[in-house]
C-alpha cells in the first residue's frame, strides 16, 4: 500500500511540474507573423511620448531625454528596479533586436533570451497596442543615439529572482487580448481609450494593486497608495475624483502641468506632462474626453 501511494504522489508530482512548465512557459511572436511594412516615424514618436518611455528609460541626471540608458531606480513594495538600457546600442541597448523581438517584448513581457520580464515593464498595458503601433515605435527608438552601458541589476528579495514564478504571474494576468474600441463611445473618446489603456498604461499607477502587484480591475484608475511608498497618494482620475474639472482643464494639465486650483502637478507626474505636451492637441482632447467619460468609483479609502 506505502508503494503504491509513493507511486501515486511521484506521478502527481510528475504531472504538477511538467503543467507548471507548460504554464510558465515565455511567450514570443514569431517573424513569420510579421508582414512586409514601411514604418510611420511621426507615429512612433506619438507613442514614444504617449508612452512617456523617456520618462523611464532615459539616463538619470542628463538633460537630452532622447538618451535612453536607463536606470532610474523605480522603487515598488517588492524591491527597486532599474529600466534597462533601450537605446539603438547594439551591444548594451536593442540595437541587436528584430522586430519581433520587440513585439515578443512589448507583448508577451518575454526578452530576446527568452527569459519573462517583471512586471514594473508594463507589458500588461502594452499588449492592447495595435501591431502597426508597436512596429513604428521600434522604428523610432532606431532614430534616437546609441547610449553605452547597462543599469545595474534589480534590487530585489532572492525569491523574485527566480524568473521563470513570473509564468505564473502572466498566466492570471495576461489576458492578450488587444484593445477594442467601444461603439457606445465617440471617436475622440476611443482614441482617447486606446491611448490611456495602451501605450499611455495611466492604470498602472493610477490603481490600486492586490498582493500580487495586479491592478484590481474593479478599482482600476481610481487611485491609490504611491508606489514608491510614504505617505504619497496616487490621485482618482475618474470623475469620482476629477468630476470638477472640465475636459479643458484636463487637457491644460496634460499640456501644461497647471491645475485648476494654481497649482502644478510635481513628482513622476512632472515627467509625464512632460511627454504628453509633445502629443497633438487632438490626442490630449481625446484623453480627457475619455476620462470624463469614466464611471466615477470611488476607490479605496486613504489610511
Amino acid at each position: 500500500m506505502l508503494r503504491k501511494l509513493v507511486i501515486l504522489a511521484v506521478i502527481l508530482a510528475v504531472i504538477g511540474a511538467a503543467a507548471f512548465w507548460w504554464v510558465t512557459m515565455p511567450a514570443t511572436v514569431r517573424a513569420s507573423a510579421l508582414a512586409p511594412y514601411a514604418p510611420n516615424l511621426d507615429n512612433g514618436a506619438t507613442m514614444f511620448h504617449a508612452g512617456g518611455c523617456a520618462s523611464c528609460h532615459a539616463t538619470p541626471n542628463q538633460e537630452d531625454k532622447t538618451r535612453l540608458g536607463g536606470g532610474l531606480a523605480l522603487k515598488s513594495p517588492f524591491g527597486t528596479f532599474f529600466p534597462p538600457n533601450i537605446s539603438p546600442d547594439r551591444k548594451d541597448g536593442i540595437g541587436n533586436w528584430s522586430e519581433a523581438d520587440f513585439l515578443t517584448a512589448m507583448w508577451k513581457g518575454t526578452s530576446p533570451d527568452g527569459s519573462h520580464y517583471y512586471p514594473a515593464f508594463p507589458y500588461t498595458s502594452y499588449q492592447r497596442m495595435k501591431m502597426e503601433d508597436v512596429r513604428d515605435l521600434f522604428a523610432y527608438l532606431k532614430t534616437l543615439p546609441p547610449v553605452e552601458g547597462k543599469p545595474r541589476d534589480h534590487d530585489l528579495p532572492f525569491y523574485l529572482n527566480i524568473r521563470r514564478l513570473l509564468g505564473g504571474w502572466k498566466f492570471l494576468h495576461l489576458d492578450g487580448r488587444q484593445f477594442q474600441p467601444d461603439a457606445a463611445k465617440s471617436a475622440e473618446a476611443n482614441r482617447g481609450a486606446y491611448l490611456v489603456n495602451g501605450p499611455g498604461h495611466c492604470a498602472e499607477c493610477h490603481s490600486p494593486r492586490n498582493r500580487l502587484g495586479a491592478v484590481i480591475a474593479s478599482e482600476r484608475f481610481a487611485g491609490g497608495p504611491d508606489p514608491e511608498g510614504g505617505d504619497g497618494r496616487v490621485p482618482n482620475i475618474t470623475p469620482a475624483g476629477i468630476g470638477d474639472y472640465s475636459q479643458r482643464d484636463i487637457e491644460r494639465i496634460l499640456e501644461t502641468g497647471d491645475m485648476p486650483n494654481g497649482d502644478s502637478v510635481g513628482g513622476p507626474m512632472a515627467a509625464v506632462v512632460s511627454e504628453m505636451s509633445k502629443l497633438s492637441a487632438e490626442d490630449r482632447a481625446a484623453i480627457a474626453a475619455y476620462l470624463k467619460s469614466l464611471p466615477p468609483i470611488k476607490g479605496p479609502k486613504r489610511p
